[in-house]
């Protein structure tokens, strides 16, 4: 049997769109032979539809989708993923299915696993299946399950049931699953580890289907996989691309290679394609064109610009440059070269003069109080005044360029350098964005040398450096790191060899403005762990202060 591996970047609530890619997909597959088309978990709709799923009309459209697809399976079949109505009594009231359609006839498979953690909430819309049967097609008995339903493997408490173990029984000969799942720096390596774990088990090949494009914060990465019976790779399909690929299940029972043959890129590698998928995809699926950002001469507002070219063209991208009287002219310089570099636009708008209009209108109500951070945070409103004011009258989209360690100790300006509608850098710490500069100059100079080598600085005040508020980001990013993405509390790290009162004064910032990053735009993911979706804090609690 000749399957094809289909790998789409979907759009959620986008009928005509989604159905379409899947629709052609098909009559190309079956041009080359095919007998069976896999797609991703819940592609019809699109993952995650969020409360779309409470709409009866989202519903009733995914319906018509699915007849509209399985209308085109007549002399091939094709398993795609779709939330279906739960007609039972008693339940909740839809459960995420694979719809097996073949000749004019439409046969489920549900999800029994549904992930109720991190950026995952399925358990708010969709029963859990306790009913598990094999596909039979083509003398073949396919064991298919979605996504969450392989990974209960190894010490795994998160369920009290195993699909696989229920379908092993049956005498499968061949594993399907389709997936949605998130990117994450590690998630390609811990994915492969899960996936071959199945196959060592239960010794059948297995095809895994993933999706690939961002859905506002969620990145995904794709990186679907073919397995030999022996857990060896057979083939891989692209991180971050759109690809079909088509397999014969024969060539699956043999012996695979001695070693895998998928490629994992580097971290910051993956990172980097990650955010400028991210980018793009944020600005054509909502219908956006063009970029701008304030561009400071600054390591974070240069790595944004240099990913936000990349994903958009730098036609697409227009900077900011708005000096204070305490910018340096290196910072000034920098800016403009690193424009030039990049071959996109940027105009100057010197903040002093409305500075000193907002300090002589505030004379008054400031009552002659020293220069304090009052100050500072007007000159970064003023900044995003005039950002917004530029985007409004050109239909600009505002990139934010705050770094993950700025987010977390809330170093940033409410209503000032936090303003725009896509972060782009807000889950990547500062040590990470020195990474991802050093990765965008691989082959020759695009970001200045002096941007990526000088102390940083907000330029607030006469010879500000971050360091003199906060500890070195080398230290900072490391307990930050324990902190968000390990859940490590204050005294195992201090216990770590960390100094208790960086720990305290790190620890208590974090906590103090969850605040601010309520109020911040929405963030791409590439942690496992990021702000906002997937991480839920009270911003009132005590808990460290």
């Amino acid at each position: 049997m000749k399957i094809v591996l289909a790998q789409l970047n979907y759009h959620i609530g986008n009928f005509e769109s989604n159905t379409s890619k899947i629709i052609d997909t098909i009559h190309r597959s079956a041009q080359e032979g095919a007998d069976l088309v896999v797609f991703a978990e819940l592609a019809i709709g699109g993952y995650p539809a969020q409360d779309f799923l409470e709409f009866d009309d989202f519903l009733d459209r995914c319906e018509d989708a699915l007849r509209q697809i399985a209308s085109n399976c007549q002399n091939i079949a094709c398993i795609v993923g779709t939330p279906i109505r739960n007609n039972q009594p008693k339940g909740k009231p839809l459960f995420n299915a694979a719809a097996f359609c073949y000749q004019n006839q439409i046969q489920y498979f549900r999800k029994s696993l549904l992930p109720n953690y991190d950026v995952f909430d399925e358990y708010r819309y969709f029963e859990p299946s306790k009913s598990f049967n094999l596909l039979h097609f083509k003398g073949h008995k396919i064991a298919l399950t979605i996504c969450e339903d392989i990974w209960d493997v190894g010490n795994n408490r998160l369920y009290t049931i195993n699909p696989m173990e229920e379908l092993i029984v049956q005498h499968p000969d061949l594993m399907i699953n389709i997936a949605a799942s998130p990117f994450n720096y590690n998630q390609a390596q811990t994915r492969l580890k899960v996936l071959r774990a199945n196959v060592l088990k239960y010794k059948i090949p297995l095809i895994y289907v993933n999706q690939t494009g961002a859905q506002t914060e969620l990145l995904f990465d794709g990186g679907s996989l073919i397995f030999h019976a022996n857990g060896n790779v057979k083939q891989s399909l692209s991180f971050f691309k759109e690809e079909a690929v088509m397999v014969e299940t024969d060539d699956l029972l043999k012996n695979g290679p001695d070693k895998d043959i998928q490629e994992i890129p580097d971290k910051i590698a993956l990172i980097h394609d990650a955010l400028v998928m991210g980018i793009g995809d944020y600005f054509r699926k909502m219908g956006f064109s063009k970029a701008i950002l304030g561009l400071s001469g600054g390591i974070d507002s240069a790595v944004t610009l240099a990913l936000a070219t990349k994903a958009l063209g730098p036609e697409n991208v227009h900077s900011l440059l708005l000096p204070s009287q305490f910018s340096s002219d290196h910072s000034i310089t920098d800016a403009v070269s690193l424009v030039n570099n990049l071959g996109s636009t940027a105009e100057t708008i010197a903040i002093e003069p409305l500075f000193e209009a907002f300090m002589s209108q505030l004379k008054p109500g400031l009552k002659g109080k020293p220069f304090d951070v009052t100050e500072e945070n007007i000159q970064a409103r003023i900044r995003g005044v005039l950002l917004m004011a530029i985007s409004n009258k050109f239909g600009y989209i505002l990139l934010n360029t705050s770094n993950k360690s700025e987010s977390a100790v809330g170093y940033g300006t409410l209503y000032g350098d936090m303003n725009g509608g896509l972060s782009v850098l807000g889950d990547v710490y500062k040590t990470g964005v020195y990474e991802l500069a050093h990765y965008i100059n691989r082959e020759k100079i695009i970001i200045p040398v002096n941007t990526i080598l000088k102390p940083p600085s907000a330029e607030l005040r006469p010879n500000q450096k971050d360091s003199d508020s906060l500890p070195d980001y080398d230290v900072l990013d490391e307990i930050l790191t324990q902190y968000i993405e390990f859940r490590k509390g204050p005294e195992e790290l201090i216990s770590a060899g960390y100094d208790k009162d960086v720990v305290k004064k790190v620890l208590r910032l974090v906590n103090l403005n969850e605040y601010k990053r309520k109020q911040t735009p929405p963030i791409l993911r590439i942690s496992p762990k990021a702000f906002g979706m997937g991480r839920r804090m009270p911003i009132v609690g005590k808990y460290l202060l």
